[in-house]
C-alpha cells in the first residue's frame, strides 16, 4: 500500500508555519518508518531538490517555480501557489505515480490537509474516475482548523473523499455545516519526549527561583487568549506573586494590542533575541534579566530543545485558547513534563486537575485560584505533571496511526468500494 501525503506545509524551514508542518512530517515519518511507501507532496524550499528520498520517505517539493519569486515562506503568494498546486498536481500524481502502482497490483492511500488541498482532491477524484482506478485509491481529507472553510465547495469535497478531522470539538463544528467527519488526532514525535538535561533546567530555576515563571507560545492572535494571558500576569503581580511571563509571539498585527496592553497594565516589558540554538541559546537569552521585569519577550525562534526547556522548567505553560481545534502545545507541554493550562474546546486529552489545568473563562481570578492550589500543594502539582506525561505518551504518531488512522482508512476503502 502506498501512503500520498498532501499538504502546503512540509519539513524544510521554508514550508513550516505552524502545526500543519508538524502533523504532515511527524505522519509521514511515522508511516515510513512502519514500512509503508510514503510520498509527501508539499510547497517546498525553492533552493532544494524537487524530489529527494529518505528510505520508505519521499519528498515531493511542488510549485517551486514560484516559490523562488517568493522567498517570505509557504504561504507568500498562496494564491499562485494554491493554483499551480491545485491544477498541475493531481494530473501528475494520477498518471505518474499511482496508475503505475495500480497496474502493479498495489492500492494506495491519498491523505490530503487543509482548505489550500480541497480542490486538489476534487481534480483527483475525477481524473480517477477517467483513469478506471477510483476503486483502488482512497482519497481521505482532514481539516486542522476551520480556516478557508468558507472557500470549499463542501457537496464536491464530501463526494469525493472521505472526510476526517482532529478532535471531537471540530468534529462537532463541521456537523454544524452538514458535514460527516472521522476523527484522526494530532500525534507527537519521538522528540518530544526526549528528557531536559537536569542541569538547564536547575540552571532556569535558580535564576528565577523567588519567581513564578509561566511561559507561553502562540501566534498573536485573538482566539490565542494572549490579553488574558496579560490579565492573569498583571493579577499575579498584584497578589505578590512576582510573575516573569516568558512570551513568544509571531509576525501578527495583533502582537501590537498585547504588547500595549502590557504597558497599559503597568507590566515592565523586556526583548530578547539570541543567535545560538538549542538550550544553550535559551539560557544564554535568560540570564541578567532584571528584578523589576514583568515579561520577556522572545524575538528569535524556539527551537524544539528550547521549547522543551521552558516547558518543563516554568510553573505553568499557558496553552489557553479560546477556541483551540486541537491544542497542538499543550500535548507538547505534557510530554516535556511541564504543568500545561489549556482552554476547554478541542482539547480532547485534558482532563482537569488530573493531567492538566483547564480554563474555562478569561477571568484571571480562575487561574489564580486553580493555581494557587497548587502552589500550597506541591506533590499534587508534580502528580499533575506525570500524569500529563502518561497521557503524552498515548499519542505518539505511531500509536495514532495504529489505533486511529489505518482502521479509519480500512473503514474508507470499505465506503469506498
Amino acid at each position: 500500500m502506498q501512503f500520498h501525503i498532501l499538504s502546503f506545509e512540509g519539513p524544510d524551514p521554508y514550508a513550516r508555519a505552524g502545526g500543519l508542518a508538524t502533523r504532515a512530517d511527524g505522519l509521514a515519518r511515522t508511516l515510513a518508518d512502519l514500512g509503508f511507501d510514503t510520498h509527501l507532496w508539499f510547497v517546498g524550499d525553492p533552493e532544494l531538490p524537487g524530489h529527494e528520498d529518505d528510505g520508505q520517505l519521499h519528498l515531493h517539493r511542488w510549485a517551486q517555480w514560484i516559490s523562488r519569486y517568493h522567498p517570505g515562506g509557504v504561504y507568500d503568494g498562496e494564491w499562485g501557489k494554491h493554483e499551480d498546486y491545485s491544477r498541475s498536481l493531481p494530473p501528475y500524481l494520477v498518471d505518474e505515480v499511482l496508475l503505475p502502482a495500480v497496474r502493479r497490483g498495489a492500492r494506495a492511500v491519498v491523505l490530503a490537509e487543509e482548505w489550500h488541498t480541497a480542490h486538489s482532491v476534487i481534480h483527483l477524484d475525477w481524473l480517477l474516475r477517467q483513469r478506471g482506478i477510483r476503486d483502488r485509491v482512497t482519497l481521505l481529507w482532514n481539516a486542522n482548523n476551520s480556516f478557508g472553510f468558507e472557500k470549499i465547495d463542501w457537496a464536491r469535497l464530501t463526494s469525493a473523499a472521505v472526510i476526517t478531522t482532529v478532535s471531537r470539538y471540530m468534529k462537532h463544528e463541521m456537523a454544524l455545516l452538514g458535514v460527516e467527519a472521522l476523527v484522526v488526532p494530532n500525534g507527537l514525535p519521538d522528540d518530544a519526549f526526549e528528557p531536559v538535561p537536569g542541569a538547564a533546567c536547575n540552571a532556569l530555576r535558580r535564576r528565577f527561583r523567588d519567581r513564578t515563571v509561566v511561559f507561553k507560545m502562540a501566534r498573536w492572535d485573538p482566539d490565542k487568549r494572549w490579553l488574558a494571558a496579560v490579565e492573569i500576569v498583571a493579577a499575579m503581580k498584584r497578589a505578590g506573586w512576582r510573575p516573569l511571563l516568558i512570551a513568544r509571539g509571531g509576525a501578527e498585527a495583533h502582537g501590537r494590542e498585547v504588547l500595549q496592553a502590557m504597558s497599559d497594565l503597568g507590566l515592565c516589558r523586556i526583548d530578547r533575541a539570541w543567535r545560538m540554538p538549542g538550550i544553550d541559546g535559551m539560557l544564554d537569552a535568560m540570564r541578567d534579566i532584571p528584578e523589576d521585569v514583568d515579561v520577556v519577550n522572545l524575538l528569535s525562534h524556539v527551537d524544539a530543545d528550547a521549547r522543551r526547556l521552558l516547558f518543563r522548567s516554568s510553573d505553568a505553560v499557558l496553552a489557553n485558547s479560546g477556541r483551540e481545534p486541537f491544542g497542538l502545545v499543550g500535548l507538547e507541554t505534557m510530554a516535556a513534563g511541564g504543568l500545561a493550562c489549556t482552554g476547554c474546546t478541542g482539547e480532547d486529552y485534558a482532563l482537569p486537575g488530573r493531567n492538566a489545568l483547564v480554563l474555562e473563562t478569561d477571568r484571571p481570578e480562575e487561574f489564580l485560584g486553580m493555581f494557587g492550589a497548587l502552589r500550597a500543594a506541591p506533590l499534587r502539582a508534580r502528580a499533575i505533571r506525570q500524569a500529563g506525561r502518561s497521557t503524552a505518551k498515548l499519542f505518539t504518531w505511531p500509536s495514532i496511526v495504529e489505533r486511529v488512522l489505518l482502521p479509519r482508512v480500512a473503514l474508507a476503502s470499505r465506503k469506498a468500494s
